[in-house]
């Protein structure tokens, strides 16, 4: 049960980052825990590089906005305990992120793209409303879905993959 009281919530992994520098509109790709659903959502450039730098494990000099936010969470004893993806309207995603603080669950509303960059530096586990991905889902014995011709600086990512095995290429976010 998701936490806004919605039945049924599907875990989800981040399978996928696509980043198209030459375009404001890149992807990521979620895959269903255990199944063969998957489907895309589309994020700004920024949040797309946050994404890749915390999936990566790398640290700017200085914090970003998505460090930031991870850093007031520690530092009031909170943790972000799992990210829910519960609502998707007009073609627009809605998310939630859990925190526990002193044993007393917090939900905060989410922009989908901020919340990702904040699970995906740790084992937070996501979660998505099963209305939301049977609307959204692209089945895994689909074609793959097309994010165009450009040159894609695609980064694959797994459970089990290594933070070496992701894509070399350095890239900072921009300041706000």
């Amino acid at each position: 049960m998701l936490s806004s009281g919605r039945p049924m919530a599907v875990q989800v992994t981040l399978s996928r980052l696509l980043i198209r520098e030459m375009t404001d509109l890149q992807f990521v790709e979620f895959a269903e825990v255990g199944g063969t659903r998957r489907f895309p959502i589309a994020i700004g450039l920024p949040e797309a590089f946050a994404i890749e730098r915390r999936c990566k494990g790398l640290h700017p000099e200085r914090p970003q906005t998505h460090d930031l936010l991870a850093n007031v969470i520690e530092a009031l004893g909170a943790k972000l305990i799992r990210m829910e993806i519960d609502e998707l309207s007009n073609g627009t995603f809605h998310a939630k992120l859990i925190l526990l603080q002193g044993g007393v669950e917090h939900t905060i509303d989410a922009r989908p793209s901020d919340a990702i960059a904040l699970a995906a530096a740790g084992d937070t586990p996501i979660f998505v409303a099963d209305q939301v991905i049977e609307e959204a889902s692209i089945e895994s014995n689909s074609p793959e879905p097309s994010f165009g011709d450009d040159e894609d600086d695609d980064v694959e990512l797994t459970q089990d993959e290594d933070e070496d095995d992701l894509d070399k290429d350095d890239h900072s976010e921009e300041d706000d």
